[in-house]
């Protein structure tokens, strides 16, 4: 058997979007909510449905889960492959769009419901933690309390999930590991022989899947495959420009040197060039050593010798230390 994964926006939607699998998304939310007891979702409606043929004639789409419980509270369940610029202002937008597209009028604020976002990323998005699942609502800073939670936002990091199968605890790590490994595994596992799982793995068989749809999953991981392209040549390219910036720092810097060493061997040059005309001058004649040391002198050697000259009454008196 061979399954499509549900990383995949097209699969993820197909497997957890579908009114004929409603149980996949219950179980999906039950578990990473927590619901127990009355609190369990009895009834789901599907707002934006997976319809392959109508998804087809769209040239882009969200292909994210939107739905609502029994008690009024809406869920948009979104999966995400690539971290895009304004990732996390573009999820608070939509949550906050989907609280206030409830009411038309100002006057029935009490119909507002909660709306509980999932986002799962199939990278990391909040490296300063370790665990894959959490959750983020506003709280009173002095008492911790919680008074503004018509918005919670739940988020599960694939990536940083990275238990065996045989050590997951619980319906939540299991789907999670379903999420995303079900593209690399050959069957159905014993430990995912479970009714909504054995469901998922159904809907995910690609046996099951029509031409339209398998046309759709394969554009979809080609979209995928190119937008990782499109950043890994983007990532190159900028360390590439940085190199060249670097180089030609590192040129104009040499010039800039070179420059400087330039003037200043000038300089030397010049000030060896007057005291050996000046020691001719004064004594008549330019020893070979006297020539050799002054022109393999530094600048500052060279002004002292020849402030020595004019004391001096000997070649060598050129060349002693003053005190």
């Amino acid at each position: 058997m061979k399954f499509i994964d549900p990383r995949i926006d097209f699969a993820f939607k197909k497997i957890f979007g579908s009114e004929d699998a409603k149980d996949i998304l219950i179980s999906f939310l039950e578990s990473l909510l927590g619901l127990e007891g009355n609190r369990r979702i009895v009834e789901l409606t599907i707002l934006d449905p997976f319809l392959a043929p109508r998804i087809k004639e769209l040239k882009s789409s969200v292909l994210d889960v939107r739905c609502k419980d029994h008690r009024g509270i809406s869920y948009v369940v979104e999966m995400q492959m690539e971290k895009v610029a304004g990732f996390l202002s573009r999820i608070q937008y939509n949550s906050a769009k989907a609280y206030v597209g409830q009411i038309s009028r100002a006057e029935d604020y009490p119909k507002l419901k909660q709306i509980i976002a999932v986002t799962i990323t199939d990278f990391i998005l909040f490296p300063k933690f370790n665990h894959c699942v959490s959750c983020h609502q506003s709280q009173e800073t002095i008492t911790g309390d919680s008074y503004l939670s018509d918005i919670v936002h739940y988020f599960i990091e694939l990536t940083k999930f990275t238990k065996p199968l045989e050590e997951c605890d619980g319906i939540l790590e299991k789907w999670i590991y379903f999420i995303r490994h079900a593209e690399t595994l050959e069957r159905v596992p014993d430990q995912l022989d479970l009714p909504p799982f054995r469901h998922a793995f159904e809907k995910a068989m690609v046996a099951n899947m029509t031409k339209d749809e398998l046309d759709l999953y394969d554009k979809a991981g080609i979209a995928i495959a190119d937008a990782r392209g499109r950043i890994e040549l983007a990532r190159e390219e900028g360390k590439e420009e940085g190199r060249e910036e670097g180089r030609e720092e590192g040129r104009e810097e040499g010039r800039e040197e070179g420059i400087q060493i330039g003037e200043q061997k000038g300089r030397q040059e010049e000030a060896a060039f007057m005291l050996l005309k000046l020691i001719r001058r004064k004594f008549g004649q330019t020893p070979d050593r006297a020539t050799e040391q002054v022109t393999t002198a530094h600048i500052q050697q060279i002004e002292a010798w020849s402030e020595n000259i004019l004391f001096a009454n000997s070649v060598d008196e050129v060349f002693a230390d003053r005190q």
